[in-house]
């Protein structure tokens, strides 16, 4: 198993249909307790233990992930209120690196999680068929992506990073 990516990466391929939608749509509500499952019972040291040798510690993975799922969901409204925006980049790793993503206790991101999630599902199960083939423009890998693709992307983003934390919990069985 590649430690970097414990489910693979991630691939979809044609149109993304309705039943794909609601299959992503459940894999994003239920990121918030599969999260909080992952880190169950560990204690701070073993919160600080990266899931990999170069790679985050578990407490990052956590912290990262309500970073990037918030900057998702504004991308999603963007493109939802604009005719194909330019989204802003950000630099993950150095976000990553700051002190509430290093110290802070995971608790605060994962009610960040649940409450966005809420929030999130809320909006993704309201939209339509043609608000999902609304599109955004990231300039630093220079493509645009529809919201039907980004919301594959985020399914498996979560599951992804529970993986990261979850292995290492298996490889060192904790």
């Amino acid at each position: 198993m590649d430690e970097r990516f414990p489910i693979g990466p991630f691939v979809h391929t044609g149109e993304v249909t309705l039943a794909q939608r609601e299959k992503w749509i459940q894999d994003i509500a239920e990121l918030p307790e599969r999260a909080r499952e992952a880190v169950k019972g560990l204690s701070e040291e073993q919160l600080s233990l990266p899931y990999r040798e170069g790679g985050w510690m578990l407490k990052q993975v956590i912290h990262h992930m309500a970073d990037s799922h918030m900057n998702s969901m504004i991308r999603f409204k963007l493109a939802l209120t604009e005719d194909t925006p330019t989204i802003r980049p950000y630099y993950e790793e150095r976000w990553a690196e700051l002190s509430d993503s290093r110290d802070l206790d995971v608790e605060f991101s994962l009610q960040i999680l649940d409450a966005l999630h809420r929030r999130w599902v809320f909006l993704l199960n309201a939209l339509t068929d043609a608000d999902y083939a609304k599109q955004f423009y990231h300039p630093s890998s220079e493509e645009t992506t529809r919201l039907d693709y980004n919301l594959g992307m985020y399914a498996w983003h979560g599951k992804h990073h529970v993986a990261h934390i979850t292995s290492l919990r298996d490889r060192l069985g904790i």
